[in-house]
C-alpha cells in the first residue's frame, strides 16, 4: 500500500504542473475563442452579411479555433500532435477534393456576401445575364430577368467573371444612335433629336446633352445622342426617344435609311 501511495504521489508531483497548465490553457482558450466569436459576430453585423449565412461562418470559425486549442492541450500532456495534424490535413484534403466545386462556390459566396459588389434589388449583368438580383445565397446568386425568368448562377462563375452593376451609381448616360440618309440636313436632324430629348420628363437638365455625327456608314450618316438620367429611368428615356425621334423625323421629311443595293443593267 505504501508503495502504491508513493507511486501515486510521484506521478502527481511529476504530472500535476502539466495537468494544471492544460486546464488553465483549456479554460483561457475557450474564453478567448468566445471573445473572438463575439468580435466576429460584430464584424458580420457591421458588414451586413446575410443573417442566414452568419451562423455557418460563426460555427466554422469557432470549431476551427477549438480544434487548434485541443491539439495544443494534447501537446501539453506530451501527446505527439504531428499525427493529429497529419490526419486532420489528410481529412481536409480528401473532403476538399470530393467537394472542390461546391467548396469553390461556397468560398465565392462568402466573398460576395462580405465584399458586396452587388446587393439584393440591384440591376446587374453577370455571365451574360441581365436582370435584378433576387437573392445572394451561399452557393448561388438568383437573378430575375426583365422577362420574368429566374436564373441561378453559381457563385464561382460570378467571381471568376466580370460583374457589371448597372444601378450602383445614381446617374447614368444613355447612348443612342440615329441614322439619316446622306441627302438629309444634318443640322435639322440634330435639332429634332435635341428637341425630342428635351420633351422627355426624366432627362437631367443640369447635365449637357451631347449630339454629334459619330460615323459615316455605308448607307447612312449616324448621329449619336448622349443624354443623362437617373438609373431607374434609363429604359423609359431610351424607348421614348426611339419612338418619338422616328415620328418627328417622319413629320420633317427626314428618312432613316436601311441597307439596299442599286443594280444597273447595261443593254
Amino acid at each position: 500500500m505504501e508503495k502504491w501511495l508513493e507511486k501515486i504521489t510521484e506521478l502527481a508531483i511529476n504530472y500535476a504542473p502539466d495537468v494544471l497548465l492544460a486546464i488553465i490553457t483549456l479554460v483561457v482558450g475557450l474564453w478567448v475563442i468566445s471573445g473572438i466569436t463575439r468580435l466576429f459576430q460584430k464584424f458580420l453585423d457591421k458588414r451586413e452579411v446575410d443573417p442566414t449565412v452568419q451562423p455557418v461562418l460563426k460555427t466554422l470559425v469557432s470549431w476551427g479555433l477549438k480544434v487548434l486549442l485541443f491539439i495544443s492541450v494534447a501537446g501539453i500532456f506530451g501527446v505527439e500532435t504531428t499525427s493529429f495534424v497529419a490526419a486532420i490535413g489528410a481529412l481536409a484534403f480528401a473532403v476538399g477534393m470530393a467537394l472542390q466545386g461546391s467548396l469553390g462556390h461556397f468560398a465565392s459566396g462568402i466573398l460576395l456576401l462580405v465584399l458586396k459588389p452587388y446587393k439584393t434589388g440591384d440591376v446587374v449583368e453577370i455571365a451574360g445575364v441581365t436582370g435584378v438580383v433576387h437573392s445572394i445565397q451561399v452557393f448561388n446568386t438568383l437573378i430575375t430577368t426583365f422577362d420574368n425568368q429566374r436564373v441561378v448562377i453559381p457563385n464561382g462563375v460570378v467571381t471568376s467573371g466580370i460583374i457589371k452593376n448597372i444601378n450602383t451609381l445614381e446617374d447614368r448616360r444613355i447612348d443612342m444612335v440615329f441614322g439619316i440618309s446622306y441627302e438629309d440636313d444634318i443640322d435639322k436632324a440634330k435639332e429634332i433629336i435635341r428637341q425630342t430629348i428635351s420633351e422627355c420628363e426624366h432627362i437631367l437638365p443640369e447635365k449637357p446633352v451631347q449630339i454629334f455625327v459619330s460615323s459615316l456608314g455605308d448607307s447612312s450618316v449616324n448621329i449619336a445622342a448622349r443624354p443623362w438620367s437617373k438609373a431607374e429611368h434609363y429604359w423609359d428615356i431610351y424607348w421614348f426617344c426611339q419612338e418619338n425621334v422616328k415620328k418627328n423625323f417622319d413629320k420633317s421629311g427626314i428618312s432613316i435609311p436601311y441597307p439596299q443595293m442599286d443594280v444597273h443593267l447595261d443593254k
